[in-house]
């Protein structure tokens, strides 16, 4: 939450939502912001034991069919083994988060990678035992 000033402020939630307080008013005001961009989160907790959390946005991308883009997420090992998919769909512009199971792998660094249309980004994370 951030106030500007004692009068205004704003919350930010899943999905761009983001809520305005209303100084005339009792509550908030629920105002949608579209999605502009690909973004891959650090996950968390990192370190992890043995579960942790992948968070991600799909912009708006108009395409032939609809406005769902394919995506993928997938976890590999320092050797560039894919040991995970954690998902393969279409998936509509918004802000997801999944979970990772690292349940029976060895305890290291692993990479996880999203592919969405010509968007590619992958981050490092750590798995203690």
């Amino acid at each position: 939450m951030q106030f500007l000033d004692s009068r205004t402020g704003y919350a930010v939630g899943d999905s761009g939502v983001i809520l305005k307080l209303n100084p005339n008013a009792v509550g908030v005001e629920n105002e949608i912001y579209p999605v502009n961009e690909f973004t891959l989160y650090q996950n968390y907790p990192n370190p992890f034991n043995p579960i942790t959390k992948i968070k991600f946005t799909i912009p708006f991308v108009e395409t032939h069919r609809d406005a769902s883009l394919r995506t993928i997420i997938k976890v590999f090992d320092v050797l560039g083994n894919e040991v995970a998919a954690l998902v393969n769909q279409e998936k509509p512009a918004g802000t997801y988060e999944i979970k990772f199971d690292a349940t029976g792998l060895m305890s290291g660094i692993y990479f996880y990678r999203i592919q969405a249309g010509e968007f590619i980004q992958t981050k490092k994370m750590v798995y203690l035992r």
